[in-house]
């Protein structure tokens, strides 16, 4: 009944499916990836108070000169809580502007921690709002502590599309916090990833706020995922149901075919193998059986052929 499925053309449809199959898998076997990559990002982010900070010199690679970053870390140390110790330089100060918090927009307060080896580290202190003057008004700052300073905080990755960097306000200005982009504006080697402030000593200035960092959609990946592999299922489901219909006599149309290849709807009717009805057969009329006639009738008829045969 099945030895169709040897043909040329369903052993094609069969090679597509299982290539399709094998596509759907991949994509569901990357989404998974990228739910438990999303996953352990948001375990770091709720860890956060609970785990013991680490130097960020064990963790990332020191820059080597200066204007250059460092080598950029992974998406695995993100959000990771660590530790510097060094000295703040003010006059390289960068404000990040168009930032929110709370709905209200303002500006994030940048500053390079240097390290007793020269190298730095970009420390974000904390959100302020912007002026008088609007969402892009100078904001008041308060100003950084002088002296060895300790900071603890959350590795936070250089941010995509990076924005021009300019002078204004007396600090270094930009819209996003790019890495590369910055350190080609100071004069010493920069880590590759800067530092969003928790904990200071000296204590922070309670002007500004802490930046609030949000989580991944860790479930959407998955449920991507899930629906991946059933793709997959389904397209071996769909084959199966194919080779049945065929295997039973149903064309596209949903019409039964019989021995002859002649199709058969669903009232009956025959169709020759172009999909045409078939005429039906014409049944011819069974003569009906004449009744017996009287003596008078048979009298009558009689009179009637001699009648015919005068005339």
């Amino acid at each position: 009944m099945y030895r169709f499925l040897l043909t040329p053309r369903w052993l094609a449809a069969f090679a597509l499916t299982v290539v399709a199959a094998v596509v759907m898998v991949m994509l569901g076997n990357w989404q998974l990836r990228r739910y438990h990559e999303r996953t352990d990002i948001n375990n770091r982010i709720d860890s956060a108070n609970s785990v013991q900070a680490v130097p960020i010199t064990s963790i990332l690679a020191a820059p080597a000169a200066a204007g250059t970053p460092g080598a950029a870390p992974g998406k695995s140390l993100a959000w990771t809580k660590v530790t510097v110790t060094g000295r703040f330089d003010p006059s390289h100060e960068i404000q990040a502007r168009g930032r929110t918090v709370d709905g209200e927009v303002g500006f994030e307060i940048v500053t390079p921690l240097i390290l007793d080896d020269g190298t730095a580290v970009l420390v974000d202190r904390g959100w302020v709002p912007a002026g008088e003057g609007g969402a892009l008004a100078a904001p008041v700052a308060p100003a950084a502590p002088s002296g060895q300073v300790t900071v603890v905080g959350q590795l936070h990755l250089s941010e995509s599309r990076p924005a021009v960097v300019e002078r204004r306000d007396g600090r270094l200005d930009t819209r996003r916090l790019s890495i590369p982009r910055l350190a080609g504006e100071l004069p010493f080697p920069v880590y590759g990833a800067y530092v969003l402030l928790r904990e200071q000593t000296p204590a922070a200035d309670p002007a500004f706020a802490p930046i609030p960092i949000s989580h991944e959609d860790a479930w959407q990946n998955g449920g991507y995922a899930v629906q991946w592999w059933l793709f997959a299922v389904m397209a071996f489901v769909l084959f199966g149901w194919q080779a049945r219909r065929e295997a039973h006599g149903f064309d596209a149309d949903g019409e039964q075919r019989n021995a002859d290849g002649e199709r058969k709807n669903a009232d009956g009717e025959q169709r020759n193998a172009d999909g045409q009805r078939k005429p039906a057969e014409r049944v011819k009329p069974v003569p009906k059986a004449e009744k017996p006639l009287d003596r008078v009738a048979a009298a009558d008829q009689r009179r009637a052929e001699k009648s015919g045969e005068r005339a």
